[in-house]
């Protein structure tokens, strides 16, 4: 049958899910809760630049054998031609419909091949591109330019794409991330699943980002503890994951005075119940898409402390469900804990409203019927 006859229901949507790995990290996640959520209807297939992470059980768990389509190296060689022939003859001898890509380097692969192939294809824009150089935005621009539609997961990635990168704004859509509460909420009731610091009654602000990237800014939180110690506030902090850049970040607690206080937890799996024993969250990047790690923590009822950055603000409303600061500015990050610290039937306001937030904008169930009504859409369109 021939996509017309898809289009009259005569038989299932045919989409691709391509993602790069399935690594631990928000995209990954995000793919895997579609891959659970979306309706039998779909023939639903998964694509993939490396056949490897931790998540890629789960993917086998549901049913899929992810087709691999190896860069093997940079994107400035041959073999990425190779590639985007073998994917349009894949998905041509599997008779696809819509492939929806989901990363920088799966896109370079994947529109083309879209293309060459007959498939409608969504490119999911997922952050403000602030880990490439100009070169690299400049053909990830070029790349979602020939895409049929994107998807942005927070308004601030629809305004660049619209004002910077010039896309019109109906082939631009805002799906934010979802979270699956009762998931949540069971892998939070599992409890803590590793020894923690003994915090002797002192509140404990929890951050939870990687350490490969300056973009985290972890620094400020140090910076903001330890003018929060040099007034007499004692104040704890829970560091969960990892990268090269732990070690500096733990120098750095010594020379500021406040490594006794500060917990660097590295990778950990029960983040849920982490986010139970913190008083409140915090996350300072200077860039961000969609948050998983500050949807969690408004998940886990707590007032969360974020920057006005990238999605962020579709998250947070400052003095209703946490706390908004500029970026890169510890003296008002320190001024927000006061203020929770201070106030903490004010606190307890805010995470509830977080939480129920949450609930009723940013359910996994929203998420995926969404994604569904924009692949019949977008798949439909002549």
């Amino acid at each position: 049958m021939r996509r017309e006859e898809a289009r009259m229901g005569r038989e299932p949507l045919r989409l691709v899910q391509f993602t790069r790995s399935f690594h631990i990290g928000g995209t990954e996640v995000q793919v895997l809760e579609l891959l659970r959520g979306l309706p039998s209807s779909y023939r639903l297939q998964v694509s993939v630049l490396e056949d490897a992470g931790p998540l890629i059980g789960s993917v086998w768990k549901l049913g899929h054998a992810p087709e691999v389509f190896s860069l093997k190296g940079t994107l400035a060689q041959p073999n990425t031609l190779v590639q985007i022939y073998r994917l349009s003859r894949w998905l041509k001898k599997h008779r696809v419909h819509l492939v929806h890509v989901h990363d920088f380097y799966s896109s370079i692969i994947a529109v083309p091949a879209a293309k060459l192939a007959g498939a409608k294809v969504i490119v999911g824009r997922l952050d403000l591109s602030h880990w490439q150089g100009k070169a690299r935005r400049l053909l990830h621009a070029q790349v979602t330019r020939m895409a049929d539609h994107v998807i942005a997961n927070a308004e601030a990635i629809r305004t660049l794409l619209v004002e910077e990168e010039g896309l019109p704004r109906s082939r631009v859509s805002v799906i934010h991330n979802g979270l699956d509460l009762v998931r949540f909420d069971a892998r939070a009731k599992e409890g803590i699943k590793d020894p923690l610091p003994e915090t002797h009654g002192i509140p404990t602000v929890i951050h939870v980002a990687n350490m490969s990237h300056p973009v985290k800014r972890q620094e400020d939180v140090l910076l903001a503890l330890a003018m929060l110690r040099h007034e007499g506030t004692r104040l704890n902090a829970w560091f969960v994951g990892d990268g090269p850049r732990r070690p500096g970040l733990e120098k750095m607690a010594q020379e500021l005075g406040v490594a006794d206080g500060v917990h660097f937890l590295r990778h950990r799996t029960d983040v849920p119940a982490l986010y139970g024993q913190a008083t409140f969250g915090v996350l300072c990047s200077t860039a961000e898409g969609m948050s998983n790690a500050v949807m969690e923590g408004m998940a886990a009822g707590l007032p969360m402390v974020v920057t006005k950055v990238g999605g962020n603000p579709d998250l947070i409303v400052d003095g209703e469900r946490g706390l908004l600061v500029d970026p890169e500015r510890p003296a008002q990050l320190a001024q927000a804990f006061r203020r929770l610290l201070a106030n903490p039937q004010e606190a307890r306001k805010m995470g509830k409203a977080a939480r129920g937030f949450v609930a009723r904008e940013l359910s996994l169930e929203k998420m995926v019927r969404q994604h569904d009504a924009l692949y019949r859409q977008v798949a439909h369109m002549p």
